[in-house]
């Protein structure tokens, strides 16, 4: 090491080997890296999951509107098939109906249209919007948070000060 040393100086040695390191990791990436963004990607995850089931406990009627609510398109899906069952199994019963469908009028398959494409384009929105606002800690999670099991996420002054405010 004296003889690297004498060539490049003292602090030359760390800088080439920093440098060297730096080279390096564009062809093989730092594990540890690596390691800490895989598990960023697998907390995100997790996080992500269990807000889907946040929600919970707001009582019967909730729980029932809910279960409603995811309904229509498992209908739409089954429905379809059936048809398609139905063709093949009665065909005469099946091209009487399809010749019924064949005489409701125009307007009232606009109106069907627009209740359909209303309905999944506002559940569609209600999704996007609700992704789009930050998510609160909820009071456990943030005392965790100030014990040392996140030091990453402990709040500043400021934050605590906006976050009483939203109180």
């Amino acid at each position: 090491m004296g003889f690297w040393k004498r060539v490049f100086g003292g602090q030359s040695v760390t800088s080439v080997g920093g440098a060297i390191r730096d080279v390096a990791e564009v062809f093989v990436p730092n594990a540890s890296e690596k390691s800490r963004q895989d598990h960023e990607a697998f907390k995100t995850s997790v996080d992500q999951f269990g807000g889907e089931f946040s929600t919970r406990g707001q009582g019967w009627f909730h729980e029932f509107v809910n279960g409603i609510n995811r309904l229509p398109r498992p209908f739409l899906a089954l429905g379809t098939l059936g048809l398609f069952v139905y063709a093949m199994v009665d065909p005469m019963g099946f091209s009487e109906r399809m010749r019924g469908i064949g005489l409701i009028p125009n307007p009232l398959w606009w109106l069907l249209g627009a209740i359909v494409s209303f309905y999944f384009g506002a559940r569609e929105l209600h999704y996007v919007r609700r992704k789009a606002q930050p998510k609160r800690k909820p009071a456990a999670t943030f005392q965790r948070s100030i014990s040392g099991f996140a030091p990453e996420s402990r709040p500043t002054p400021a934050t605590r000060e906006q976050w009483s405010e939203g109180k």
